[in-house]
């Protein structure tokens, strides 16, 4: 009896594994049509969702820039994990401080993409099985396209080009570099953080995240680790 339950959980393990594999790896050539933080704001808000999906060399170079300045300056460097910055978050939390996100891009597209919100062990397990599989089967220029797509931007407004409509009243084409930095400047929380009313910390962030990106080199760095939008 145990035996045959524990062949049955190895093949379903195994099923489930090949299964994620073969979805993810469709990517690198299929565009998602939505993801799970999209079907979960439809079913829990019973509202609209703003999406319109665009490939990289429709959106402009800084909004990939800035989510690189604000979010993960290690992206073109690491295979999905961040490991000194989950270190220093570690140390941090010993010392008493908040415990702080450790994300990666690819961390957060994987949790877009596929699974919800919230901490729980069980979704940072997925989570990280999922990174894996993205950083091993997609180019990280892919990556970075369907993150600038699937992203939350505020309620109901997912990705670059909704962004964009939705606060500038243009295509994500015609994004300037301050207007990307305020962009990436609500991602730490999109809900609370508003583009159109932003606070004085929304302000400060974009500031910051105006000079990281100067810092970098400007949209010229995009090319150097081989994302280059224009390709």
């Amino acid at each position: 009896m145990i035996r045959g339950l524990l062949r049955i959980a190895i093949v379903a393990i195994l099923l489930w594994v090949v299964s994620t594999a073969a979805l993810i790896g469709a990517l690198r050539w299929v565009d998602p049509l939505t993801s799970a933080f999209m079907l979960e704001h439809r079913l829990a808000e019973r509202a609209p969702v703003r999406y319109q999906w665009r490939p990289l060399t429709q959106i402009a170079p800084a909004a990939a820039l800035a989510v690189i300045a604000s979010e993960d300056q290690q992206f073109p460097m690491h295979h999905g994990f961040d490991v000194t910055s989950i270190q220093k978050a570690i140390d941090a939390h010993d010392e008493g401080r908040r415990l702080r996100g450790a994300s990666t891009i690819s961390q957060q597209t994987a949790k877009n993409l596929f699974l919800w919100p919230g901490r729980s062990f069980l979704r940072k397990g997925l989570e990280a099985w999922l990174t894996l599989c993205l950083e091993t089967l997609l180019p990280k220029r892919r990556i970075m396209e369907i993150y600038l797509n699937v992203i939350e931007l505020g309620d109901g407004i997912y990705g670059v080009e909704a962004a964009a409509n939705r606060y500038f009243h243009k295509p994500a084409s015609k994004l300037t570099p301050p207007e990307a930095a305020l962009l990436a400047a609500v991602l730490p929380n999109p809900l609370r953080l508003h583009v159109l009313s932003p606070s004085r910390y929304v302000h400060e962030r974009q500031d910051f995240i105006l000079g990281q990106m100067r810092s970098l080199g400007g949209v010229a760095y995009l090319k150097r680790i081989g994302i280059n939008p224009a390709r």
